[in-house]
């Protein structure tokens, strides 16, 4: 399928835009808090939602007839239409300004900045890069970077890679949870997500290749968020970068991790062997 990627063509879409609001309701905040192993409480209107909330806000809504086989929207719209068959989250950057709290009306403008491709061990990679911003009625609350990574592979896809990453060094402070389906799907659904992979388990080893059901990426980035602003008397960084490093499935232990460093933290999620699978940096 590489051959069908025209890069140019691509690239046609950078500069595009999209602008979306939601409201940050007390239900949407019980659940997250829910999902993100937080005490729940009763939210009130002006209470602070978790962090990572936006995630949560003005998620596309698609009829079933416009969803691709993998439970994606078909590709085009506001994002460009990658003809390569695995779309995951890659990583990114967030700004925190503000905090999101019950009740506000939060808009979300997406500009698409950047389209590149590359080749790496599974093939043909194509990068979409979008730069949003979170805004209410008090100005800016997040400003984030989403890289989404498109895959192009002939065969079976690698569960990990072909040599593991060794495991992270004993970290200074470390929450362990497990990857429950249940957990993934409360995730898949506080957001919409229908991609298959999170929920299907049939579909995600019969025709994806995978093990199991994978974790979501934006799921182990909020886990990495509400660790290190739990670590600084409860503010979130400035600036956080993350980045995917393999794949965490389903079923079994996992870990979330932070060691401070001259300039902040560094923050992991690893798996039950302790290989990292995202990795952080946050700077206050």
């Amino acid at each position: 399928m590489a051959e069908t990627l025209d890069l140019d063509h691509l690239r046609q879409w950078i500069g595009r835009t999209n602008e979306v609001s939601d409201i940050v309701t007390a239900q949407l905040t019980k659940g997250l808090r829910a999902t993100l192993f937080q005490e729940i409480g009763e939210p009130k209107p002006g209470d602070a939602a978790p962090f990572t909330t936006h995630w949560c806000l003005g998620q596309p809504v698609y009829p079933m007839s416009e969803l691709g086989p993998d439970g994606h929207p078909t590709r085009g719209g506001f994002l460009p239409p990658v003809p390569l068959p695995r779309r995951m989250w890659a990583g990114g950057e967030l700004e925190f300004v503000d905090a999101l709290r019950v009740g506000d009306v939060a808009k979300r403008t997406s500009r698409i900045s950047d389209v590149t491709m590359k080749t790496g061990s599974t093939g043909v990679l194509c990068f979409v890069s979008v730069q949003h911003e979170v805004t209410t009625s008090r100005g800016l609350a997040i400003r984030e970077r989403q890289d989404i990574v498109y895959r192009d592979v002939s065969g079976p896809a690698q569960a990990a890679p072909a040599k593991s990453p060794p495991p992270q060094p004993v970290a200074q402070h470390q929450e362990k949870h497990v990857s429950d389906p249940v957990l993934l799907f409360r995730y898949s659904a506080l957001t919409f997500n229908g991609h298959r992979i999170h929920y299907d388990r049939d579909y995600v080893t019969k025709v994806e290749g995978y093990p199991g059901l994978i974790f979501h990426g934006p799921l182990q980035a909020s886990f990495i968020v509400e660790l290190a602003a739990k670590l600084h008397g409860g503010q979130p960084p400035r600036k956080l970068s993350y980045r995917g490093v393999q794949p965490l499935f389903e079923g079994s232990e996992f870990s979330i991790n932070a060691t401070a460093t001259d300039n902040g933290m560094e923050l992991w999620i690893a798996n039950a062997e302790g290989q990292p699978t995202m990795k952080g940096t946050a700077n206050w």
